[in-house]
């Protein structure tokens, strides 16, 4: 039994972007930097139990959608040969380790297969077992290089390509990456930080209560997982439903020409980068408004996304010392208004 996600005290910037990553994957994933101890991990962690099960076709290694026209060589194949039949499986939420190899990572020859039986078979690595679902890479700034650049290929065509030991294989590989880490032991690479779709600064409580409550829960469930587990039985189930409505409604969400200017605008006050932060800071609004049963994005939308969106995504400026979520608030109270 995990701790249960909607028993997690405050931390409501990191909660919510999680939440709308898993409306829309397509925004492209997450990053938790803050204090040890402030939940970052156990966050993660408790989105596998609550997210619902997802439909895939039966005996695939990759968990292929049946929807989707295009699936793995194997579903290809079976395809070929009548219909794909298939079955609910959990949502993989899958841990990266900081010391994994790079055949655990993308995959590589079956040993045991090839001296047996003398047949060069794949044997899926991590990012076969993420597809369709979460990387979670903890203390992501520590990352080795091969891996980082091996992450960033992956996540940009959602597809693995693996070609060793007379082997060549394909494989689809569309995840939500979510990295937390600590940014007094290091800065993530720009390359890999540019690929998180929001990202999260989370602090220690300040406030007497909240740290009372937050020692409060933590031993409660300590002492006994399963009856915890029990009592937040109901708020697990209202925010689960929250998941599947919003997904249900994120296809019908519009976004009037009026918000796409005002994402822009604000883009260009803060002298972002290309247009990826347009990009996420429309889509996670729309997966906002979904998430909270609205039919169009609005400035309310914008304004609650506008700091995990693009803070991230600003230069240094040597003129400017207050930090980047400072610069966005400020930039969205001179655009929107107070």
């Amino acid at each position: 039994m995990v701790f249960p996600f909607s028993a997690i005290v405050g931390q409501d910037d990191m909660k919510l972007a999680i939440l709308i990553a898993a409306i829309d994957p397509r925004i492209g994933g997450v990053l938790v930097f803050g204090d040890r101890g402030t939940g970052k991990s156990t966050a993660v962690r408790a989105l596998a139990a609550l997210l619902p099960p997802m439909r895939a076709v039966l005996q695939c290694r990759y968990r292929c959608d049946p929807a989707l026209a295009v699936g793995c060589e194997d579903c290809e194949a079976r395809k070929a040969n009548g219909a794909l039949k298939s079955h609910l499986v959990p949502v993989p939420v899958v841990d990266l380790p900081l010391g994994a190899t790079e055949d655990r990572v993308v995959g590589a020859l079956d040993l045991e297969r090839a001296l047996a039986q003398g047949v060069k078979a794949f044997e899926p690595g991590l990012l076969a077992r993420a597809n369709r679902g979460f990387l979670y890479v903890d203390e992501v700034n520590l990352l080795e290089d091969h891996l980082v650049d091996l992450l960033i290929d992956v996540a940009a065509s959602g597809e693995n390509v693996v070609e060793r030991e007379g082997l060549s294989v394909r494989h689809p590989a569309r995840f939500v990456l979510v990295g937390s880490g600590n940014p007094e032991e290091g800065e993530l690479r720009p390359q890999l930080l540019d690929r998180f779709g929001l990202s999260v600064e989370v602090r220690t409580p300040q406030d007497l209560p909240s740290r009372v409550e937050v020692v409060k829960r933590r031993d409660a469930y300590e002492r006994d997982p399963d009856a915890f587990g029990k009592a937040w039985t109901k708020d697990e189930a209202r925010v689960r439903r929250q998941i599947v409505a919003g997904r249900a409604r994120l296809g019908d969400v519009q976004v009037p020409d009026a918000a796409l200017e005002r994402a822009a605008q604000l883009c260009m006050a803060l002298a972002t980068d290309g247009l990826r932060g347009e990009l996420t800071l429309i889509r996670a609004a729309r997966a906002l408004a979904a998430l909270q049963g609205d039919a169009l994005v609005g400035n309310a939308h914008l304004k609650r996304v506008a700091a995990p969106a693009l803070h991230h995504r600003l230069r240094r400026n040597p003129l400017d010392d207050a930090g980047s979520s400072v610069r966005v608030d400020r930039a969205v109270a001179e655009l929107f208004g107070p």
